[in-house]
């Protein structure tokens, strides 16, 4: 046994320390000394020098070490051909036992990868023999493909992982967020599903997933339930998630903030998806267990997104919009990927007034996830915020003919309609169709009742609002029942309502307006009430930027730091 066996049997026990100190030791002392070590000795040195270094998380030195290697691989290749003649068995069992080339170049893809430099990654991964390439390195190439906007390279990549792994589930997944046909994903299972007992669901959730990328969220959520209620499957966290995730999606926030709390009852350690559970508590006025969730997540690891994000959220609710900047940034620095962070660094760019910069997020965020709307929502309100309604129309009408007339397109189309007198009419058709749809979407009820505020007709806009709150509570509706309410001079219900609005959202400004202009007014004159819901639009509200946050100047350096201009 010398002293290269060592140095393999430390790395394979995971003592990298150990083995960066004495491989360091031994690659001097073979560049001091050429003849000290054989060439594939020399080889194995470098990898596992190189292994050592990337568990230090020294990505651009781990890379270069391994780039390193490789080129000793090529110089032991060219030595062993000259061998051949004598000892051809013992050298052929010396290359079997030598680190993989493969297995490296892997490693440097991975280093450039966390480095963020994909297309260097791709540029390594492209390299490797189609015949030679593993699993493993056809997700990453997936990926990678999918990330740069080379789909068909990406599902080319990601058929091949099924061949190999008929149940790697994350590909089924990348499959189907790339438009492939659900039946055609599950045709690839049908082998391991026949085959394997106690598989009969996974065609079932094939289907599931494919109604979300597909934007069909009623199908989804039938489907998800159906899959939860199977006595194998239930409190399965993932499926939870999910189910959250597109009650969200369907802008049923009731249920969403309900699934997402059975996941974490289950798993207190759950990261995935909280993003999205913090963003609906943020907007919901539940600050304080807003903050409390971050904390925890924090706790668990800051090196996710999703506790930047809940963070980000608090402060975007709070009115800190610079430092919700500056929070949204580091989500995506450590997750270029996350749809919230996005949304979130968007909305707050919009709310400080730099729509320009916002209208890049929000479509970064409507590339990576073509089927929520709420990604639609904030560009649409950027170009309504410049004036831009013909942008904003052309927009929401896209959205319409591509998912189809529910409740939430029809909503977003009257939402511009309004935004113009001359499609007013329009606008309160829309929104008809969408309440018969479904008479409790909130921001379907928001809108028609500040069209029926500028038309003056309070009587019936209280009864859409009492029948809205009949079976939910919600801030804004409570605070615009009060409104509408002053407008008919009935002053003890309206400071009712706005007290209601109040105790479900202690920072609702507009409620706490109401109560102090009805105290200081006793009999006020003025019946025309002005109603906003900014505030259930897209990812925020619209508010006063004049002394909306003393921080701007302490998060400035920082904003720099992490590259938002």
């Amino acid at each position: 046994m010398n002293v290269i066996d060592y140095v393999r049997d430390m790395a394979a026990a995971g003592l990298y320390s150990n083995v960066r100190i004495l491989s360091s030791l031994l690659l001097t002392m073979s560049n001091n000394n050429p003849e000290l070590f054989s060439p594939a000795q020399k080889y194995q040195l470098l990898v596992y020098h190189a292994d050592a270094i990337f568990h230090d998380k020294e990505y651009r030195n781990a890379a270069c070490k391994y780039s390193m290697a490789l080129q000793q691989k090529k110089v032991l290749s060219k030595t062993s051909k000259v061998r051949t003649s004598t000892g051809g068995a013992a050298s052929n069992i010396q290359a079997q036992s030598l680190p993989s080339e493969i297995e490296v170049k892997y490693k440097i893809a991975e280093c450039y990868t966390i480095l963020k430099l994909d297309k260097d990654a791709i540029a390594v991964l492209d390299g490797i023999p189609s015949r030679q390439r593993t699993p493993k390195i056809n997700m990453m190439l997936a990926n990678l493909y999918r990330k740069a906007g080379q789909e068909r390279s990406a599902v080319t990549s990601y058929k091949e992982v099924l061949r190999q792994c008929p149940l790697a589930l994350d590909a089924i997944i990348g499959l189907l967020s790339l438009s492939v046909k659900g039946a055609e994903v599950a045709s690839m299972t049908m082998d391991a599903i026949q085959s394997i007992p106690n598989l009969d669901w996974l065609s079932v959730w094939i289907k599931a997933y494919a109604f979300i990328h597909a934007g069909d969220n009623q199908r989804a959520i039938n489907t998800i339930c159906s899959l939860e209620k199977k006595s194998l499957l239930r409190d399965n966290v993932d499926l939870l998630v999910s189910l959250a995730d597109v009650y969200f999606r369907a802008g049923d926030t009731k249920n969403a903030i309900l699934k997402f709390e059975q996941a974490q009852m289950l798993d207190p350690y759950l990261i995935k998806g909280m993003d999205v559970y913090g963003y609906l508590m943020a907007r919901e006025g539940h600050l304080e267990d807003v903050e409390v969730l971050g904390g925890r997540l924090f706790n668990i690891s800051d090196q996710h997104a999703e506790p930047w994000v809940i963070s980000g959220c608090h402060s975007f609710y709070s009115k800190r919009y610079s430092r919700a900047l500056y929070l949204g940034a580091k989500a995506i620095q450590l997750n270029s990927n996350s749809v919230q962070a996005l949304l979130l660094k968007g909305a707050a760019l919009r709310n400080m007034g730099r729509v320009q910069e916002a209208i890049i997020h929000f479509r970064e965020a409507m590339r990576l996830a073509p089927c929520r709307l709420d990604c639609y929502e904030g560009l649409i309100d950027c170009y309504l915020a410049s004036n831009g309604i013909r942008e904003a129309m052309g927009m929401a009408n896209n959205i319409y003919k591509t998912l189809g007339a529910n409740a939430q397109t029809l909503t977003i189309l009257a939402t511009v309609c309004l935004e113009d007198p001359v499609t007013q009419e329009k606008a309160k058709t829309l929104l008809d169709k969408a309440l018969a749809q479904r008479p409790d979407y909130t921001k379907a009820v928001v809108k028609k009742a500040e069209l029926l505020s500028r038309e003056q007709k309070y009587e019936e806009g209280i009864a859409l609002l009492r029948n809205a709150l009949a079976n939910q509570s919600d801030c804004v509706l409570h605070r615009m029942l009060g409104d509408f309410l002053v407008a008919v001079n009935d002053y003890q219900e309206a400071m009712d309502q706005y007290s209601i609005a109040l105790s479900l959202d202690p920072n609702d400004q507009k409620s706490l307006e109401g109560m102090q202009k009805m105290e200081k007014e006793e009999s006020p004159t003025d019946a025309t009430v002005e109603l906003d819901g900014d505030d259930m639009e897209g990812s925020g509200e619209d508010g006063d930027l004049e002394g909306s946050d003393s921080e701007a100047a302490q998060w400035a350096d920082q904003e720099q730091w992490f590259g938002m201009q």
